[in-house]
């Protein structure tokens, strides 16, 4: 019999004051205002990130020269309350097309805001490298951050 252990998703909550509509709608189609610039895979200084609105849409980064870089695609598209994304971006920082993992945004309303749950799973994905990328998405420069930037322009 064969073990494998799996590494936890990495899950993040918050509360933000705005309804699940205006919520659900700056986390997609305002993300390039509040993803960070220092968050960049692509090749020219990023100029915006783009969500296409439906199951099977892109998800990718534009630079300042137009040029596209895929982060990975939309796989669950149920606004307000719900978006799932297949990230498929390695530990090497780059886009990697064999690679899927997943992040689960739900967005619930809670008095007059709505609290906001990210889970990134699927990171065994990444092999023997799943601890590591389990710390990153973790840490303050991670999903935390990231969630902090989207709080602040909601």
């Amino acid at each position: 019999m064969t073990l494998t252990i799996r590494p936890a998703p990495v899950s993040h909550a918050l509360y933000v004051a705005a309804p699940p509509e205006s919520a659900f709608r700056t986390f997609t189609e305002g993300m390039g205002r509040w993803w960070p610039k220092s968050h960049s895979i692509g090749t020219s200084p990023l100029a915006g990130v783009v969500m296409e609105p439906w199951a099977g849409g892109s998800w990718h980064e534009v630079g300042e020269d137009g040029t596209a870089c895929p982060w990975g695609r939309v796989a669950l598209w149920e606004p307000p309350l719900r978006l799932v994304l297949v990230w498929q971006i390695g530990a090497d920082w780059k886009h990697d097309p064999t690679l899927e993992t997943e992040v689960e945004v739900t967005f619930t309303a809670e008095g007059t805001g709505t609290r906001v749950m990210l889970e990134h799973r699927g990171l065994e994905a990444y092999g023997a490298r799943a601890a590591e990328m389990s710390g990153v998405f973790a840490s303050p420069g991670g999903w935390p951050g990231l969630l902090a930037a989207y709080a602040s322009a909601t």
